[in-house]
């Protein structure tokens, strides 16, 4: 009886941990999380996009106010671009299909990366809760998350010019892509990577003028960074569904918003940059996996617009990070991993009471796992020796 048993639960381990499994569950998710929003009208994030399209064919600021979605826009001009087949569909299938284009580009961002099919696929299924709760909002990050690894695959497989272009691409629509930075002293190849990165940002930095004028998108570069001044100071509220960071819960505990972010970014970046001192460490993989996942949850706790669907990049770090360990089976790793499941994925969803999910938005409790996890990495990375990590098995 018991052989049975587990005869059919290695089928079931098998059948989920192929491919195509994941690629039906993600598509599957991007379509039923689509079709919900639109079919309740709670789509305004998709509106927002789209009209980023339609506002730059007319010529009108990109950052104002508008009545179509009550909000303003945070994206970059060469978003316009980016948007544009969506745009031009009827709503309800566009945000279907812009779901659709998320989910594909974040899991070509998984399966990119350079360690065994079985552990990018348990990856994609760490990942897969945060990915619905931001295919909820038709939020952005979900791609970005994939553009990053991407960026990173491609510069680890010697591919600079790949690896520039999404890097580029990344930055000129959410300023996040520029992290893909980070990765700049893998390369061997230096000089191809800084001219792939000049002429992708100078492209795509004009792009967006086949579709409105030269003078329209300078301006809008110029409206584009007030907009995001604006933004963060916004951001700093006690009750904002923004900040969930390092500085929000700080902010939110002493109930001071006027703490600045500046002493935790410059403490965040020394931290940060300290494994870059082990430089006989570049080669292995293992580090370099670990400085991956370093940067994607750097990038979600020091920054003051991290909001619960953001997390979808922080989950990535924490998801790489928990697959790239020497020892799966030690006991710190595991109820870390846990804890950031529990607190950071599940908190808001139903399993947790009202008042719980309310107290835990309230404080930026989301940030806390992955605040200890981020030091955990910088840890590993400046005490061990990544010679003898077994990244392919």
């Amino acid at each position: 009886m018991n052989n049975s048993k587990n005869a059919g639960l290695n089928k079931v381990f098998s059948f989920l941990l192929k491919k195509q499994c994941v690629i039906v569950i993600y598509l599957l998710l991007a379509i039923i999380a689509g079709f919900k929003q639109y079919h309740h009208h709670s789509y305004n994030n998709y509106l927002i996009f789209k009209y980023v399209y339609w506002h730059t064919t007319d010529l009108q600021n990109l950052y104002n106010n508008y009545a179509e979605y009550r909000d303003s826009n945070h994206y970059g001009p060469v978003f316009s671009v980016f948007i544009a087949p969506f745009a031009l569909l009827p709503d309800g299938l566009g945000c279907i299909l812009w779901n659709i284009a998320n989910v594909c580009i974040l899991l070509w961002g998984i399966y990119s990366l350079p360690i065994s099919l079985k552990k990018r696929t348990i990856i994609a299924w760490i990942c897969a809760h945060e990915a619905l709760t931001a295919l909820f909002s038709f939020q952005f990050n979900i791609a970005l998350t994939g553009i990053i690894l991407l960026s990173f695959s491609y510069l680890v497989k010697k591919k600079e010019v790949q690896s520039a272009f999404f890097i580029a691409f990344g930055t000129l629509v959410k300023l996040y892509g520029i992290v893909g930075l980070a990765f700049f002293f893998f390369t061997k190849n230096k000089l191809k990577f800084i001219l792939g990165c000049f002429i992708a940002f100078a492209l795509l930095f004009a792009l967006p003028m086949a579709i409105s004028s030269p003078a329209f998108v300078i301006q809008s570069y110029s409206d584009w960074y007030h907009s995001l001044a604006h933004k963060n100071d916004l951001n700093a509220s006690l009750t904002s569904f923004q900040d969930i960071s390092l500085m929000g819960m700080v902010r939110r505990a002493t109930g001071n918003i006027n703490i600045p972010n500046m002493p935790f970014l410059l403490g965040g970046l020394i931290l940060f940059g300290l494994p870059y001192t082990r430089i006989n460490q570049y080669k292995h993989l293992g580090f370099r996996l670990m400085l991956l996942a370093s940067t994607l949850i750097f990038t979600v706790i020091f920054s003051s617009g991290s909001e619960s669907p953001t997390y979808i990049i922080a989950f990535a770090g924490v998801a790489i990070w928990f697959m790239v360990q020497q020892n799966p089976k030690n006991g710190w790793i595991i109820a870390l991993f846990i804890f950031a499941f529990i607190l950071t994925s599940l908190s808001p969803t139903d399993i947790f009471p009202k008042a719980v999910k309310e107290f835990i938005r309230l404080y930026s409790f989301k940030a806390l796992p992955c605040v200890i996890i981020w030091l955990t990495i910088i840890y590993q990375m400046m005490k061990e020796d990544f010679k003898s990590y077994l990244i392919a098995d």
